[in-house]
């Protein structure tokens, strides 16, 4: 994790932030389809570029960038980096601002490097993560490879990806369902299918409700974490499927006692929320 200090400097939020804010934002500065399938400007194709790079590479500095995307053509990489450090940090054209990737939220500074001379590196934010997995169309190899990379970042999902994907396979790629801005709107499907999701789901909404502007990050990636637990619940076909679903989480807890813990305690959080909601109508009947 970074220093809190950092991450003031951006104003990350929730997942409903991202869902509002930053993902529709990214949208149209950076576009919403990938530069590899699609023509973009050359702005939105350096910046989709840039973060590809730092998805696959982990924290660099703007010169590891520029020669990982030159790969070691040394005469162009110090004008490639200038050009990736003015769409990091923004510039100002004729009197004209230009946004920069770190005040939309995607990209983070993440300390120094000296190994050339001083310079800042910078890493992707979880919500630069999960709009990596919503534009970029990476494969799954390419997926395990940021996962490995961003390990640290989110502990609970990448800092297991492997023991996870020995567990439930495919079924870890279904971060990117939550990289769409989805199932945080659409709890009414959840509750005719799954009740104790629907609960489950609606509870983590409210648990973070308060954090639209500002979350510590490992408030964030608590919540992404919770909701990839808890979506291993859903299911929209047969009871029996469900039920293997459920099996699927009680095998994650019985491999890892970790994980285990930490869940069951939001599960048993959620459950002393409602009852207290339901002792407050009671009560509110008993007045009335």
């Amino acid at each position: 994790m970074i220093s809190n200090e950092l991450l003031h400097e951006i104003h990350i939020g929730n997942l409903e932030s991202y869902k509002m804010y930053t993902r529709p934002t990214a949208h149209r500065l950076y576009g919403s389809t990938n530069f590899q399938t699609i023509s973009l400007s050359k702005h939105k194709k350096n910046v989709q570029q840039i973060l590809e790079i730092l998805a696959l590479n982990g924290s660099l500095t703007t010169w590891e960038m520029a020669k990982i995307k030159l790969a070691g053509d040394l005469s162009r990489t110090k004008t490639k980096e200038k050009e990736y450090r003015r769409l990091l940090i923004g510039r100002i054209d004729r009197g004209k601002p230009s946004t920069g990737i770190l005040q939309i939220g995607l990209i983070i500074k993440d300390g120094k490097s000296y190994k050339r001379f001083p310079g800042d590196k910078y890493r992707l934010t979880l919500h630069g993560m999960l709009y990596c997995l919503d534009v970029l169309n990476l494969t799954k190899n390419q997926i395990d490879t940021m996962a490995s990379k961003y390990a640290n970042i989110l502990p609970k999902v990448f800092g297991k990806w492997e023991y996870l994907k020995s567990v439930i396979g495919e079924d870890v790629y279904k971060l990117r369902i939550l990289s769409k801005g989805l199932l945080l709107n659409n709890l009414e499907v959840a509750l005719r299918i799954n009740p104790s999701m629907y609960e489950l789901m609606s509870y983590l909404i409210i648990k973070y409700k308060k954090n639209f502007e500002y979350i510590e990050e490992e408030d964030l990636a608590n919540q992404i974490s919770l909701w990839f637990y808890t979506n291993l619940l859903y299911n929209k076909t047969t009871t029996k499927k469900k039920t293997t679903n459920t099996k699927k989480l009680q095998k994650i807890f019985a491999g890892d006692k970790e994980i285990q813990k930490w869940y069951l305690e939001f599960f048993n959080e959620s459950k002393l929320y409602y009852q207290k909601s339901l002792d407050n109508i009671l009560m509110m009947d008993l007045l009335n």
